[in-house]
């Protein structure tokens, strides 16, 4: 099995263990967001999200011939969560409740953290640093509601301990823990956080 494909099998393995439908935070709020599901795709190849990630820390790309050389590149690696809307008390067989447009919640900014099984988790060391970020979606009553966001950022793979990778030929293997914050219509906080593993390395580019 080569290298990349073990990576996989790990990762696959580590995502049923941590994804899921997301953990939700028993706030003030009777709305509850679950999240359904949680994807990411290498900024290399950003239209191939999977419940893993990849995260190649340098990218070689292919100039074309009318340009001559070929560089290197960094890119940011983008995640993709989808939400569906429920109630914390969903009501009594045959008497069910059903979330209102008053239970719409609006989330406005997220925090990704990273995580080794290991518990050699130190910042700037272990992991690449914690984030927060801006988005705006909202979650409506029914049906559900999809936002793209970033889960590894450009300046990470600048930085220690992502940046040795590009030469060491060493991986990182991480559980990401993702967090989206908002509120439901009457101001009331909802948080929901959702889970994925990722490894860090200098992966085959896809261009090359």
């Amino acid at each position: 099995m080569s290298t990349k494909s073990t990576i996989v099998a790990l990762l696959t393995s580590l995502s049923l263990l941590t994804a899921g439908c997301g953990v939700y935070e028993q706030g003030p709020s009777s709305s509850v967001v679950r999240i359904t599901a949680l994807v990411a795709a290498s900024g290399a190849q950003p239209d191939e999200l999977g419940g893993t990630l990849l995260s190649d820390v340098t990218t070689v790309v292919i100039r074309p011939d009318s340009q001559g050389g070929n560089y290197s590149s960094i890119f940011n690696d983008l995640g993709r969560v989808t939400m569906a809307l429920a109630l914390k008390d969903p009501g009594q067989p045959g008497v069910t409740n059903a979330p209102s447009p008053l239970n719409t919640v609006t989330f406005t900014h997220y925090r990704v953290d990273y995580r080794r099984t290991d518990g050699r988790n130190v910042q700037g060391v272990d992991v690449p640093y914690a984030f927060e970020s801006g988005l705006t979606f909202t979650v409506p009553a029914s049906g559900t509601a999809q936002a793209g966001f970033d889960i590894v950022k450009h300046t990470a793979k600048q930085e220690a301990p992502l940046k040795a990778l590009g030469a060491s030929g060493q991986f990182i293997n991480t559980i990401a823990d993702v967090t989206f914050y908002g509120k439901d219509q009457g101001g009331k906080s909802v948080t929901v956080t959702g889970s994925m593993g990722i490894t860090f390395g200098n992966f085959s580019d896809p261009t090359s």
